[in-house]
């Protein structure tokens, strides 16, 4: 008798709390639960209105847009050094008649920024020395990962394998800009070469 009103209870219970228009009577951050919209390009009427000084830059019809913060890269920079070869087969091949990288500079500091990344984004895999021993290989996470001493690579290819993926290694396009790309491929071909 009393599994009766039991199940009944119980009903009720999943009936109320699936109600749509229920909703949550304490939010621990309102501001991310129910966020709001914001526009960079609208019109800013109230700096307007009230003069209040600012460091931000003012376009016309009155939209604001910020400064870029310090040590971005500008999107036009990528137009230095373009790269159209097709993440395929025929591109890869194409990609090994590159001998020669693009950069300009001193090599010192090439090679330094090139380091710096390697050790962020590549050593864990292939090793500080490059000799396929990474972090994640001696802990038997991932496996063949071959030297670069054995490889037969060149700047192109190194590129195009960092731009695009091969195997087991995925594409480093959205993290790494052009240039950097470009001085990590640069570093490997120095370890390769090193004793």
């Amino acid at each position: 008798m009393y599994k009766k009103y039991i199940y009944i209870f119980i009903y009720i219970i999943m009936m109320v709390s699936c109600n749509k228009n229920i909703l949550p009577k304490n939010v621990y951050m309102p501001d991310m639960y129910y966020s709001k919209a914001y526009e960079p390009d609208r019109k800013n009427i109230l700096t307007f209105k009230k003069k209040i000084k600012t460091k931000m830059k003012f376009y016309p019809f009155g939209k604001i847009c910020l400064n870029p913060v310090k040590g971005t890269i500008p999107q036009n920079k990528e137009k230095i050094l373009p790269y159209t070869l097709p993440n395929n087969k025929k591109g890869y091949n194409l990609s090994k008649e590159i001998k020669i990288s693009p950069l300009k500079g001193k090599k010192k500091s090439i090679l330094k920024r090139g380091k710096y990344l390697y050790d962020i984004n590549c050593a864990i895999c292939h090793g500080s020395k490059g000799d396929g021993k990474g972090i994640l290989v001696k802990n038997e996470k991932i496996f063949g990962v071959p030297s670069y001493k054995e490889l037969d690579i060149c700047i192109g290819s190194i590129f195009h394998v960092i731009m695009y993926g091969k195997n087991n290694m995925g594409s480093y396009y959205s993290n790494l800009s052009m240039l950097d790309r470009w001085k990590i491929a640069e570093y490997v071909m120095n370890l390769k070469y090193k004793n």
